[in-house]
């Protein structure tokens, strides 16, 4: 099998990412960027994020999650503790997420690390969800083999059995990890592939370092 993708061309003119217009917390141009990828409605989940983490096999891997919520501190994701990307992230908290917005031909490359939140803020995350939401995350051992779909099914119409009438309790293998960064990395589109890239870096003293780098 063989398809010569060579001749995919695109040429980037939408915007421009000049150091005259960014701030000196890129947490500040997150959210400018974010508003106006919302704004836009040309992305059906502007928060959907790569997540990469590296396995316990020392293989590193990506997965799409969607960004629950994201502070001056960093990005909130929720996961089973025990999948695949939970273990790993036990095992070396250092990972990158990243945001590919087409649309408005941008991206952004975050490395931090992560850690888990206060129980308490994935206790009040958790009662927001839906019933079947709170059911599918005590349902699915998250990453671990299964015999088949009717297997997860099975299971989903015993739980509703079990928990008619009553109350839904996160399970603590569940929950949340923050992000916190380290650098980022702001990517706009132009043309001749002469891209901008700006990278801001934390430095010692918590300050943000802000460079240029080379398309």
């Amino acid at each position: 099998m063989q398809k010569d993708l060579g001749n995919y061309r695109k040429s980037y003119e939408k915007s421009a990412l000049t150091e005259d217009v960014i701030s000196d917390n890129p947490m500040e141009l997150f959210q400018k960027w974010f508003y106006e990828v919302e704004a836009s409605e040309g992305v059906d989940e502007p928060n959907a994020m790569t997540v990469s983490t590296i396995g316990l096999d020392g293989f590193p891997k990506n997965r799409v999650v969607l960004l629950k919520k994201y502070t001056f501190e960093g990005f909130i994701f929720y996961t089973n503790y025990d999948s695949e990307k939970g273990r790993a992230i036990a095992h070396n908290p250092n990972m990158c997420i990243s945001f590919f917005w087409p649309n408005m031909e941008r991206q952004i490359i975050i490395k931090g690390k992560a850690e888990k939140i206060a129980e308490n803020l994935s206790d009040g995350y958790f009662e927001s969800r839906p019933d079947g939401s709170k059911l599918g995350a005590i349902v699915s051992n998250q990453s671990q083999v299964i015999p088949s779909r009717e297997f997860l099914e099975k299971k989903l119409k015993d739980l509703e059995r079990e928990y008619e009438n009553k109350e839904i309790e996160r399970p603590k293998y569940w929950g949340g990890f923050i992000v916190k960064p380290i650098s980022m990395e702001f990517w706009q589109g132009r043309p001749n592939r002469l891209h901008d890239r700006i990278r801001y870096s934390l430095q010692d003293n918590f300050d943000w370092k802000i460079e240029r780098l080379a398309p």
